[in-house]
């Protein structure tokens, strides 16, 4: 999908610009945002064109992303000095118009809300083997409280015997998708420039104790030893919602950005596994078995980078996924 632009207002740049720095499923960024008038109200929406059918095929993801995404959004509004007027799901009649976000009293930003945004850039997907160094109870104990702000759970996976059930789980799916020729298919085409970088996808996808996504067919050409899987997994957390329906996908977004900016505070990032979310079987055990009930929304593994990552994830421009609200219609 294209999109234009008139002469957007400031502040609508400033939240596009933030907006589109969240993660979302193999960088598909599955959305656009909308200005109302000039700086009087932003839109965000999904785009139902960037989802992956296979992979996503009810959105679930998609709108996590987009959920992500409007997070950002409030931290852009509260740098601005505002305190920022959420409407979940304004028009009933349009599932892909996804938040309302206006503008409330002057509010200045507390020091945390400047220390989120000054990380927002810097935060990113990790792929492959995390530093040995464990994360703090402190830390851990705060990423739980952060989730809990926005309705969500985070659940840390520390006995072992959870552990190898998360993991098993990930496989089950993983070679699942693997086995699948148009699964396999779509996520080859998530590589490339606007995708994930192809430098991203070189480390064998089964270094860590949780299966990874073969971009690039690597575990067909290469095996590895099952006695070096458990190297740098790092920390094994879910995220779960009470419930399961479109507005807990983008509470459980919100709460997922608002983890990974703390984590990223603190010089760790995240390694996404939602492959057993993206079944029905896996996903049912998982909810039985480890989340007692609550909807699992995201598997992550949680870690120090053992070094600097040299390449960029390419995001759309602000003026690539910024229009005006009367456009909206067209889509």
């Amino acid at each position: 999908m294209s999109v234009t632009h008139d002469k957007h207002g400031r502040a609508a740049l400033h939240l596009a610009r933030a907006a589109s720095l969240a993660p979302s499923p193999h960088n598909s960024q599955p959305w656009f945002f909308a200005e109302e008038g000039h700086d009087h109200g932003f839109q965000v929406r999904l785009d139902g064109g960037r989802r992956m059918p296979l992979t996503d095929p009810f959105e679930r993801e998609a709108v996590i992303a987009c959920g992500a995404a409007l997070f950002n959004v409030r931290v852009a509004v509260r740098q601005l000095g505002f305190r920022p007027v959420v409407e979940l799901l304004p028009a009933p009649g349009d599932s892909h118009h996804l938040a309302r976000v206006g503008f409330a009293a002057h509010l200045p930003s507390t020091p945390e809300e400047e220390l989120l945004a000054r990380v927002m850039p810097h935060r990113h997907t990790h792929r492959g083997r995390f530093a040995a160094a464990p994360l703090s109870a402190e830390l851990l104990a705060e990423l739980h409280e952060q989730a809990r702000a926005e309705g969500a759970t985070l659940q840390v996976v520390d006995d072992p015997e959870q552990l190898d059930l998360v993991a098993e789980l990930v496989r089950t799916a993983e070679d699942a998708h693997r086995a699948d020729f148009g699964h396999v298919a779509e996520l080859e085409r998530q590589v490339g420039a606007y995708g994930v970088p192809v430098e991203a996808c070189a480390q064998h996808p089964d270094a860590t104790l949780l299966a990874g996504r073969d971009y690039l067919s690597l575990a067909r050409r290469c095996l590895i030893s099952a006695r070096s899987r458990g190297r740098g997994t790092g920390t094994v957390v879910v995220l779960s919602t009470p419930h399961d329906r479109r507005p807990d996908w983008l509470r459980a977004g919100q709460a997922l950005q608002r983890v990974l900016l703390c984590a990223a505070a603190h010089d760790v990032m995240a390694a996404f596994h939602t492959q057993p979310l993206e079944l029905p079987a896996p996903r049912a055990r998982l909810r039985t078995e480890f989340t007692a009930g609550r909807y699992p929304q995201v598997v992550l593994r949680l870690g120090h980078v053992p070094l600097p990552q040299t390449w960029r994830t390419r995001r759309r421009t602000p003026l690539q996924v910024l229009v005006r609200g009367d456009a909206t219609a067209r889509w």
